[in-house]
């Protein structure tokens, strides 16, 4: 009788262990591994984590985006003075901007529309740009072509003459020729050098060249002839700027 109770015993240790191999060998890695692991050994392993040092270049390559960015207007500036093609272009200046503050807003005859669409090739960039009311839509970017003026004194160089405008950047224009690259907002073109900024020690004297010339044409608007550099791209910075017959250098 006891014997018996002992084989039964020993069955049903034996089917036990039998059931845990198999339950044992049915769970995958993953499984296995998620229970013997504890809530602890997880906190654990997470702040050995943190504390571990980041790769040298997570910290360098995010380092050198920004610095990319924040030197890429220099740069292009840099480039532009260098590269660029000297051109002479004709503005006008309010007297009274000078006194109310430290820049000067410059107004070009080739940012007027009035002045651009009497130019050969208007209508073809109205037509591939064609905004609302007969205008050209907001951004459009344009070119215009400008050719040198010889100048036959050493006083102030005579603004470049306007020879046609263009949806496309030009190529292969005759020496005197250079396509100054601008875009189209709020009725009117800017090219990057619609402001100079005014050095303390010049303003008192800008101001009162610009409005002793204003006082003799009995009008506010003064005329300026201002240097810039244009790159191949078309990209301009401004150089200097003749008031009257005197250069400031920008």
């Amino acid at each position: 009788m006891k014997s018996n109770s002992s084989e039964s015993n020993k069955s049903s240790e034996s089917n036990k262990s039998n059931e845990a191999g198999k339950s044992n060998q049915s769970l995958s890695p993953e499984a296995e591994f998620s229970e013997k692991l504890t809530f602890k050994d997880y906190l654990i392993a997470t702040e050995q984590k943190a504390n571990q040092p980041l790769p040298i270049w997570r910290l360098v390559v995010p380092l050198l985006f920004q610095a990319g960015i924040i030197m890429a207007v220099p740069t292009q500036a840099v480039y532009t003075d260098v590269a660029g093609r000297t051109v002479i272009l004709q503005s006008v200046v309010d007297a009274n901007d000078v006194a109310r503050g430290d820049s000067l807003n410059l107004d070009y005859n080739i940012s007027r529309v009035s002045t651009l669409r009497r130019l050969p090739g208007w209508e073809e960039l109205l037509r591939q740009n064609r905004g609302r009311n007969r205008q050209l839509a907001q951004g459009t970017i344009l070119y215009v072509v400008l050719q040198e003026q010889l100048s036959f004194n050493r006083g102030v160089p005579r603004a470049w003459r306007l020879v046609r405008v263009s949806g496309r950047r030009p190529t292969n224009l005759p020496s005197n020729q250079v396509a100054l690259k601008g875009v189209y907002r709020d009725g009117s073109v800017n090219y990057g050098v619609e402001t100079y900024y005014i050095p303390d020690e010049q303003r008192q004297q800008i101001s009162n060249d610009i409005s002793r010339g204003a006082e003799r044409r009995g009008n506010q608007r003064q005329p300026i002839t201002v240097k810039v550099k244009v790159d191949p791209q078309g990209n301009a910075v401004p150089i200097s700027l003749w008031v009257r017959d005197r250069n400031y250098q920008f």
